[in-house]
């Protein structure tokens, strides 16, 4: 997928908007998929995205968190936490399908499906440059920023 042309789509957003990416030409685009609103991980990757956002804005960037929560859900993490970005509702799980970002993933033992920590960049003209899958949380988001800010 590196280097093609990313399909266009929309999906709800939250503050009653849709996201559709064409409408992001002449930015670029740091789609992060993450498993669940307010759980630890999702809290912390979230909160590095918010405290780097003025840099993103700097460079450019237009960032955007995906999860298959639903609006309600995105609305209490998103004022919660204070974040200056929107979160998209893929609960069709269209958007996660096209960027395989679905897992067999083991909680408590047991297999559940979900969510793979992905994270993609899509330049001004709407090709996907990088991407990142199993991601850990610590000191991600700057380095989504350092490649960002060299693009």
């Amino acid at each position: 997928m590196i280097d093609q042309t990313v399909d266009d789509f929309s999906l709800p957003a939250t503050g009653g908007r849709t996201f559709t990416l064409s409408t992001c030409r002449g930015s670029t685009v740091v789609l992060y998929f993450y498993p669940k609103d307010s759980t630890p991980g999702c809290t912390t990757e979230a909160q590095q995205f918010r405290d780097l956002h003025p840099q993103f804005v700097k460079a450019g960037a237009i960032v955007v968190g995906v999860s298959r929560d639903g609006l309600k859900a995105h609305e209490n993490f998103r004022s919660k936490q204070d974040l200056p970005f929107d979160l998209l509702s893929d609960s069709d799980e269209l958007l996660c399908a096209r960027f395989s970002v679905i897992r067999m993933k083991s909680m408590y033992g047991k297999q559940v499906r979900g969510i793979e920590r992905s994270t993609f960049v899509i330049d001004r003209e709407g090709v996907l440059r990088r991407e990142w899958r199993g991601v850990k949380v610590a000191g991600h988001a700057q380095e989504v920023l350092d490649f960002v800010a060299q693009l």
